[in-house]
């Protein structure tokens, strides 16, 4: 096993984190683009994915380019639950400072 093997996903989740975070902050909120942004966050996954598996031999854990499309798209999904996890935590927070729980 290379010690790249885990380095990539971890690479992936935060690059497309920061640029969704950026992309939110670009539109402001508006609706249609938060309503897409776990679509848009698989996009760009796969996209590094893919330039990863091509760019970096050995650095994506696939040995062929459906499945470093698919890690990529699983990293990008996963920026997406972990800006959900950060959120709901915030919420639980100002709900437990409020007394509203």
């Amino acid at each position: 096993m290379n010690t790249f093997d885990f380095v990539a996903v971890p690479i992936i989740v935060t690059v497309v984190y920061t640029l969704i975070s950026l992309l939110k902050r670009e539109t402001k909120g508006n609706e249609k683009v938060m309503s897409r942004l776990p679509i848009i966050a698989a996009v760009i996954g796969a996209v590094l994915g893919v330039i990863g598996f091509y760019a970096v031999p050995g650095i994506i854990p696939a040995e062929n380019i459906f499945t470093a499309l698919l890690i990529g798209i699983g990293s990008g999904l996963a920026a997406t639950g972990t800006h959900q996890v950060f959120k709901q935590r915030n919420n639980w927070t100002h709900c437990l400072k409020s007394g509203t729980i």
